[in-house]
């Protein structure tokens, strides 16, 4: 499970939510349920959409603004820059840590 993540073979967010909602060319349909067979996270993903349905016409929420500590921890760790100093300045910044 250490690549679970979507990659460049997988299908889009959309198309798995078209083929829950059952919107899709048969052919379609066929290539993602193979693909699905071998991915656990198109499978989760699927799963997801089967428990908690959506509609492909509604219009996506507006997503709401991240608080700039937040921001700034997830920058440091996608950047690899999340050294101790760097997560405890965050901290102290926020009360946390005295």
């Amino acid at each position: 499970m250490a690549n679970f993540a979507k990659n460049e073979k997988c299908p889009t967010s959309a198309d798995l939510l078209a083929f829950q909602l059952g919107d899709l060319e048969f052919n379609v349909g066929t290539r993602l349920r193979e693909h699905m067979a071998e991915c656990e996270f198109c499978s989760a993903e699927f799963e997801f959409y089967s428990r908690y349905p959506m509609d492909l016409d509604e219009e996506a929420a507006a997503p709401e603004a991240i608080p700039e500590p937040l921001l700034q921890l997830a920058e440091a760790l996608l950047h690899h820059n999340a050294a101790p100093v760097s997560l405890d300045k965050l901290l102290k910044g926020r009360g946390r840590i005295n």
